[in-house]
């Protein structure tokens, strides 16, 4: 039987030695009690401590956490493990439950670059010289910017969203590296890049990349678009943190790179054992800001409750929507709680 030190233990087994692990088997089975007492469901990003999966219902990216967050009938509760913004998605579908998010630490370089005023006065003044502008927003933002958009999109579905939309001139908010892949796919439309980035993936250099291809011929490079140009020219194929998962899994590869947030490859290392993932990563220090104590704690004292306010909340659900119905996504077998077009 693999106990849980076995499982940590094969992602590091430095940090995971077996007396850091043992009191993680009590709290983890106090939060499963906290979980059915306070009628909650835990959902975990991808890059959170591996530690944190054990206690999850669901793992995903941060879009496929927040149709899972939709999808939540039954639970009073959500406990989101990833950042604020990913909370806040929650709330802005979920407006009638209570989400919490476990750590206030836990925000976003890349989501603090923009906010809904300075978005909105950038907007206006390119809207002079481009009367058909459309905003496109990163779903890796607050909820207050994203009420200032036309669409939200994701890493995996953002050239699809762009090249849906009937305006030729885009403001692409915030990263300014997707907004160059998009660029590079939509080329008959005009990409106007939001002056930001993630500081996790702005890191990650070709040269270690390449160093990686050289030590092991046939490895597999995977990409987060969200990486400069020059390290997705590098790469086998550039998806978002669940393509990833699928490719690894689909492919007759053995032997892959994920260049993004370490988190990743320790969850794929876990989901998919009978292959090597080795790393061209970073830690996320917002990411890894949540702990099992924090989670008891969130459960335990019903702390750190996120809100939206309206009319912010309505407008951002419509960007969401208007993501979904460019590129009819998740229409089929999700529909988002209630009736956007009355709110």
């Amino acid at each position: 039987m693999t106990t849980l030190s076995d499982k940590l233990r094969v992602l590091d087994p430095d940090y995971y030695t077996p007396e850091r692990v043992k009191p993680f088997e009590a709290t983890i089975d106090r939060i499963q009690e906290l979980k059915h007492a306070r009628n909650a469901v835990v959902l975990a990003h991808n890059y959170q401590r591996a530690e944190i999966f054990e206690v999850a219902d669901y793992l995903g990216d941060s879009l496929g956490l927040s149709l899972k967050a939709a999808e939540v009938k039954d639970a009073d509760v959500i406990v989101f493990c990833g950042v604020h913004f990913m909370a806040e998605t929650a709330k802005i579908v979920n407006p009638d439950k209570i989400v919490l998010l476990p750590n206030l630490a836990a925000g976003c370089s890349l989501a603090d670059t923009a906010t809904g005023p300075t978005v909105a006065a950038r907007a206006a003044e390119l809207r002079k010289t481009y009367p058909d502008l459309q905003v496109v927003t990163y779903v890796n933002t607050t909820a207050e910017v994203k009420a200032q958009s036309d669409a939200c999109c994701t890493s995996s579905n953002a050239v699809t969203v762009v090249r849906a939309l009937e305006s030729k001139h885009i403001l692409f908010i915030p990263d300014q590296n997707l907004a160059r892949h998009v660029a590079l796919h939509v080329p008959d439309k005009t990409i106007i890049a939001w002056d930001g980035y993630c500081y996790v993936h702005h890191q990650i250099t070709p040269e270690s990349v390449l160093a990686m291809r050289r030590q092991i011929p046939g490895i597999k490079v995977l990409v987060h678009p969200e990486c400069r140009d020059d390290v997705v020219a590098l790469a086998d194929a550039a998806l978002s943190t669940s393509g990833m998962v699928d490719y690894a899994k689909a492919s007759d590869g053995t032997d892959f790179l994920a260049v993004t947030e370490c988190g990743l490859s320790d969850l794929l290392q876990i989901s998919v054992p009978d292959k090597h993932f080795y790393r061209a990563c970073k830690i996320c220090r917002f990411m890894k800001a949540i702990s099992l104590d924090d989670v008891e704690q969130a459960l335990l004292n019903m702390r750190f409750q996120i809100e939206v306010d309206e009319p912010d909340r309505s407008r951002a659900r419509m960007a969401l929507e208007r993501m979904f119905e460019l590129t009819g996504e998740t229409r089929d077998n999700l529909t988002l709680p209630g009736n956007v077009a009355n709110e």
